[in-house]
């Protein structure tokens, strides 16, 4: 692959909690200066984010051809590629699905804590539904048991503990669910990861 500086487009924004991975990424693999950051508007018919992911989601990687890659962890495969490195997603043995599993079930609590989210945005309070809420918030509780129960190590960048950090910073940012007081041993473990890892305060969402 010889793409040159700045020939790539990743479309996202700041408070996206997968584009934020995405953004990790290319921030500990160095390829910040062949991408550049274009914000998105999903809810804007006009946005031509619509013709470059036909589902309208971000995040979304152009490349210099105008080909388009979706969604997170596909982006994320192809910059580890780009870069030559292995060390974010092995590259093949039960290793590589041992990681991917644990990395689907953190990206699970970002799933269902945006579906909370949407249901207070995008509905009348008055339609708001309590089972739908619930459904979500369990996901939620039990991925988090999960990781409570077994964390990832902190000193470790990797799929898992991008994946991890992003839900955690989201649930932080949003706040759709109340995780710190149940999760002591989640809470040191983004403490510790993001001492290690420069990258997750460096993706932090600014306003």
């Amino acid at each position: 692959m010889t793409d040159t500086p700045a020939s790539m487009t990743l479309r996202s924004t700041e408070t996206s909690p997968f584009g934020r991975k995405v953004r990790m990424v290319i921030d500990i693999l160095g390829l910040g200066d062949r991408i550049a950051v274009v914000p998105a508007n999903t809810l804007d018919d006009g946005d031509t984010l619509r013709l470059q992911n036909p589902l309208g989601k971000m995040p979304c990687l152009l490349l210099p051809g105008g080909e388009a890659l979706y969604d997170s962890d596909v982006i994320i495969e192809y910059l580890q590629e780009l870069a030559g490195a292995d060390r974010l997603v092995p590259l093949s043995g039960p290793e590589r699905y041992r990681k991917r599993t644990l990395a689907t079930l953190a990206d699970g609590i970002t799933d269902a804590a945006l579906l909370i989210v949407y249901e207070g945005r995008f509905r009348d309070p008055g339609t708001h539904s309590a089972r739908w809420l619930a459904h979500q918030r369990g996901k939620v509780i039990r991925a988090l048991a999960a990781f409570e129960k077994a964390p990832p190590p902190a000193d470790i960048t990797d799929i898992v503990s991008i994946a991890l950090a992003c839900a955690l910073g989201y649930l932080d940012w949003r706040e759709p669910v109340a995780w710190r007081p149940g999760h002591p041993r989640l809470v040191q473990w983004l403490a510790e990861f993001s001492r290690h890892e420069g990258a997750y305060e460096r993706t932090a969402a600014r306003s």
